[in-house]
This record gives structure tokens, sequence and C-alpha cells, in this order.
């Protein structure tokens, strides 16, 4: 067992040793407010790579989604983590995660200039291949990419929603949505009705999207986010369906791009 521990930490040693990948904080501008990305990639890494958008969870952005835009740049593409709330700002209690969410959801035409301002952001980088975009989403994040996939947003090849709400008021029409979407679910998920999740699939399949739905067992909602269970109530880490989610995104990417 000692050997094995430290084989495991040599070859973590080793990776980090290796890794170029790297982030700083961007700010940009959306009707007179200010919002502040964070935006990573791997120097090391020639040439342009496709980009990928990150979208938050609700408490805004925070280390968590920074560091999912970190982890995406280890694997060869250039992620910013976009701020849907303005000048970044964070959110401890429910209600003010609630109050901040909703005033984004409730006005789709708000939350996609946001999320356009983000995308012209990261597809000017002298690093990205404007032409290979893709999102993933937390939570409310998954929500959002989802919502920009119903709105047509023909720029971005695929999007990918982690423990996304599922359910709107703008449903997908037939022809519209050109993006190929993944949907990482929570099996247990209290948040996301059964009903939901049926709606969900019915919406999409009328739709005519090119749609795949995993549904994780034992996994509840935030399932992805180590600090969940900080947060209390239903809100609970899963290792192994954060472990598999982030490979089926990665499997998922590889159909959208072909990485140099």
């Amino acid at each position: 067992m000692r050997t094995s521990i430290t084989t495991l930490l040599m070859l973590a040693m080793a990776i980090c040793a290796n890794a170029h990948a790297d982030g700083r904080m961007v700010e940009y501008t959306v009707d007179g407010v200010v919002f502040k990305g964070f935006l990573a990639y791997d120097d090391q890494v020639e040439g342009k790579r496709p980009g990928v958008l990150v979208v938050h969870e609700w408490w805004g952005h925070n280390e968590y989604v920074r560091n999912r835009a970190r982890m995406l740049a280890e694997l060869g593409y250039t992620a910013l983590a976009v701020d849907m709330y303005g000048d970044g700002k964070l959110a401890d209690h429910p209600e003010d995660a609630g109050k901040f969410a909703r005033a984004v959801t409730e006005n789709i035409e708000v939350a996609k200039a946001r999320f356009m301002a983000g995308m012209d952001l990261l597809k000017k980088h002298p690093t990205v291949d404007s032409e290979h975009i893709a999102a993933i989403g937390y939570c409310f994040g998954g929500g959002i990419v989802l919502h920009m996939a119903r709105l047509g947003v023909d720029e971005l090849d695929g999007v990918v929603s982690f423990h996304g709400s599922l359910s709107t008021q703008s449903p997908a029409k037939r022809g519209t949505v050109k993006t190929k979407i993944l949907v990482c679910h929570g099996a247990i998920d209290p948040f996301i009705a059964p009903e939901q999740v049926g709606a969900f699939k019915k919406e999409m399949l009328d739709a005519e999207v090119d749609l795949k739905f995993i549904s994780y067992p034992e996994a509840t909602h935030s399932f992805t986010n180590p600090e969940a269970d900080k947060r209390g109530g239903p809100l609970r880490y899963n290792a192994a369906a954060d472990k598999q989610s982030w490979i089926d995104m990665q499997e998922f990417f590889k159909t959208l791009f072909v990485m140099q």
C-alpha cells in the first residue's frame, strides 16, 4: 500500500510539474456594467484551439468555476469562466443567490447579452479557433447554457449542463437548435422532479435536438462540487459522479472538435 501511495504522489507531482496552464482575471463591459471573468490556457500548446465558456453556479463567479477553467486549459482548451452577475458579485446565502440568479433568468435577453459578451471576448483571444466554441455550466450555469442552445446561438458547437435546471418558459423549436447537448444529471436530484426530466427529453425530441442525457446513480444536486456538503441541505458532492461526468464531457468534446 505504501508503494502504491508513493507512486500516486510522484505521478501527481509530475503532472503538476509539467502543467503549463495558467489563468488571469479579465474584465469586459455590458451596458455600462463591468463583468469580471477568468481566462485560462496552456501557453505550451501550439496554434489555435477550441474555446470553452464556463458558467458558474448560482453562488456567482468563484474559485470553483475558475478551477474548472484551469482544468479545461490542462486538457488543451482555452477557457473563459464568465461572470453572469456583474462586478464579480458573490452570494453566501441561498436567498441572495436566488435573487442574483432570478435577475438574470427572468430576462433571457439580459442573460444572452452577458453570455455573448463573454463569448466575444473568448473568440477574440489569439489562442482560440473562433469557429470551434463550446460552453459548460453548473446548476444555474447549466440552465444558462441550455437556454443559449434553445435560443439558437449557432456559434456554439455544443453545451454541457452539470446538474443544471431543465425547465423553461421558452421551449426549443424545431429547426432552431443547431447545438449538440450533453446533460449530466444527478439521478436523485430533489430540485428536478422526474416529470421535469421527462418534459425536457420530450422538448428536445420534438425539436429534433442532438441530445445525450446521462443520469448518475446516487448523485444529488451539485454533485461535482467538493464544497457542496458545506452548504447544507440536499447538496452533496459525489466523487464518482464528478469524475465520470468530467470523462463524459471529454468524450462529448471529441465528437465536436478534432484536437491538433
